[in-house]
């Protein structure tokens, strides 16, 4: 017999968020850009235009992403909605697998991360950036980032697509909100005076946490985006 429950939306959505916030991959990209302009001797104020900027585009840009996302899987007819699901949990089932790998072997194998030529070309963007270059960039490192922290996200947007309303939208937002955190307190953190060292040293003796608790998230929502696909849960 099967048990029907509910499943709080706005629980799932902020413990979905905050974890996918502390993904080393969103995280290392905004380092890469400060430790840039750090070298280049860029004033602290200008850090901070840059960093706004910066966080700016990837908000809109991934808030955007989710919208579309969303909206595709809720005009999807119902009969193929549960293949759908069924499939992107297989999907995230095997990114949560590579992420735990990452807290145990972390770097060896194949690892759910920006492709070194990508990063190197990132690296080039961010010598000459300005303001305008900051929000292009922004977007870009949203576009290549996705494999590495789209997982998450994209759990999240097949569950919210279920019932797609101005509450749902509402949700998205809060997820981009959290999710764009962590940069904000790491630009406004170097702004009042850390250094971007301690910020690094900080990433890189937590990476394999981060991977771990992304790695356990995943599977966790494929398990829920499963229960869903046969009826014994409701999101919302």
């Amino acid at each position: 017999m099967v048990v029907e429950a509910s499943l709080p939306a706005i629980g799932t959505v902020v413990l979905t968020a905050v974890v996918d916030a502390i993904n080393p991959c969103a995280i290392g990209i905004l380092i890469l850009l400060i430790s840039t302009m750090v070298s280049g001797g860029r004033t602290r104020p200008y850090m901070l235009k840059i960093g706004i900027v910066y966080t700016t585009a990837v908000f809109i840009t991934y808030l955007l992403a989710g919208l579309g996302l969303t909206f595709f899987f809720h005009n999807i007819p119902l009969f193929v909605a549960e293949y759908i699901s069924i499939a992107v949990a297989a999907i995230i089932t095997v990114a949560g697998l590579i992420e735990i790998k990452d807290y145990f072997w972390y770097g060896r194998g194949f690892s759910l991360a920006i492709s070194p030529d990508m990063a190197k070309r990132i690296h080039i963007y961010t010598k000459r950036i300005t303001l305008p270059g900051a929000f292009l960039l922004g977007i870009f490192v949203t576009a290549v980032e996705l494999p590495c922290t789209g997982g998450p996200y994209l759990a999240i947007t097949l569950l919210l697509s279920q019932n797609f309303n101005f509450a749902a939208f509402l949700l998205l937002v809060l997820y981009n909100i959290i999710f764009i955190a962590p940069l904000i307190v790491i630009v406004a953190a170097v702004f009042f005076g850390m250094k971007i060292q301690n910020v690094k040293k900080w990433k890189h003796k937590h990476r394999s946490y981060m991977r771990l608790a992304v790695g356990l998230l995943l599977l966790w929502l494929a398990w829920l985006l499963m229960l869903i696909a046969n009826g014994t849960i409701n999101f919302g």
